[in-house]
């Protein structure tokens, strides 16, 4: 069953969105309240009944992209098997940060971080923190499961995110974002991510020959 959006969640989603395209037009700093609530054809007093501050609104729109990638409808969320798990996780990650609006907001925090280490905690928390809270939760279960073994999951966690997209976010950073890759080129990534991950983590990992 579809879950039905209300018309206050709508309009913060769109809020949100206003926020985004203005916080990657300007920046964060040089973007103010009232230009949010102008672009999207509102008053400020209205746009502070949804958010108590521009910070509220930065952690809105970063949770929103964190909870498509693995968010309760997400595989990551279910008890599927770890391979198929990964395969989807990895891909909305990587397709995640190929955007060029992404990696625009990453480029943001990490220059204003200096002057603004409120607006790091909150991208890190609600974005790549919650992401790797969530893998570690699967991961922990799907061991408790005897479907992988990870005794360190959240370790665990960490070496797959950064297998999967910690090359583009060092080019991003360094102000040179890679070619975008085309699907089959993605999937071919994340697929050696997975395979790589599973060859140590699987479920038989341990019972593995050496040398094989």
């Amino acid at each position: 069953m579809v879950r039905k959006v209300s018309r206050g969640e709508k309009r913060r989603t769109e809020l949100a969105g206003v926020a985004e395209r203005l916080f990657l037009k300007h920046g964060f700093a040089e973007t103010t309240m009232q230009m949010i609530a102008s672009e999207a054809g509102g008053s400020k007093e209205t746009l502070y009944r949804h958010f108590a501050s521009k910070e509220a609104l930065f952690a809105e729109l970063i949770s929103a992209k964190a909870a498509a990638i693995a968010g309760p409808e997400s595989a990551v969320a279910s008890d599927e098997a770890p391979e198929q798990v990964l395969m989807e996780l990895g891909t909305s990650l990587l397709r995640l940060v190929s955007k060029r609006d992404a990696s625009s907001l990453l480029s943001i925090v990490v220059a204003e971080a200096h002057r603004a280490p409120e607006l790091a905690e909150i991208f890190y928390s609600r974005g790549p923190g919650a992401t790797l809270e969530r893998l570690t939760g699967y991961l922990r279960s799907a061991t408790r499961h005897k479907q992988l073994q990870c005794p360190d999951p959240q370790l665990a966690a960490k070496l797959f995110i950064g297998a999967v997209i910690s090359q583009h976010h060092l080019h991003c950073l360094i102000g040179q974002p890679p070619k975008p890759l085309s699907g089959v080129e993605m999937q071919k990534h994340v697929r050696a991510a997975v395979e790589m991950f599973l060859s140590h983590f699987g479920d038989d990992a341990g019972k593995k020959p050496a040398g094989r």
